[in-house]
C-alpha cells in the first residue's frame, strides 16, 4: 500500500491522549505515515503540520464537548492555506450536551467536513473510509 500522510491530533483545550494514541498506533499498523501533533493543538498547528509534511488527510480528534467551538473556521483556514485536496475528517464528543448525532454530523458537514464520527468510533471505521476516500487497495 502506498504510504499516505495523516495529521493526527486533538484540537483546542483538549487533553485526551490515551484516545489519541490508540489511534495513532492503529493508523500506523493500518499503513499511514502518522503525524501525532498531540493534544491540545490550534487550527494553526494543523494546517502547518498538514502543509509541512504534505499531507493527505486531517483527523481531528475531540472529547471535552467543545470541538464544535474549536473546530469553527478550520475548514475555510485549511482552503485559505491551500489544502483544499486535503480531507478532513473529525470525531468524538464534539458537542456540549447530549445531542441527536445526526443533527451534529450535518453541521460539521456543513463546515466543510468530510467525515464525521461520534464517540465511540472505532479505528477500524476511519481507517475503512480513509482507504476509500485516499482510492488505496488492500
Amino acid at each position: 500500500m502506498e504510504k499516505k500522510t495523516l495529521v493526527l491530533g486533538v484540537i483546542g483545550a483538549d487533553v485526551h491522549a490515551v484516545g489519541n494514541k490508540i489511534l495513532e498506533y492503529a493508523l500506523t499498523e493500518a499503513g499511514f505515515k502518522v503525524v501525532n501533533i498531540g493534544v491540545m493543538a490550534s487550527q494553526e498547528e494543523f494546517i502547518n503540520a498538514a502543509i509541512e509534511t504534505n499531507a493527505d488527510a486531517i483527523l481531528v480528534s475531540s472529547l471535552y464537548g467543545h470541538g464544535e467551538l474549536d473546530c469553527q473556521g478550520f475548514p475555510q483556514k485549511c482552503k485559505e492555506a491551500g489544502l483544499d485536496d486535503v480531507l478532513l475528517y473529525v470525531g468524538g464528543n464534539l458537542v456540549v450536551g447530549k445531542q441527536d448525532f445526526e443533527e451534529v454530523k450535518k453541521r460539521f458537514l456543513e463546515m466543510g467536513f468530510h467525515r464525521v464520527y461520534p464517540p465511540g468510533t472505532m479505528p477500524e471505521t476511519a481507517i475503512a473510509d480513509l482507504k476509500k476516500d485516499l482510492g488505496i487497495e488492500d
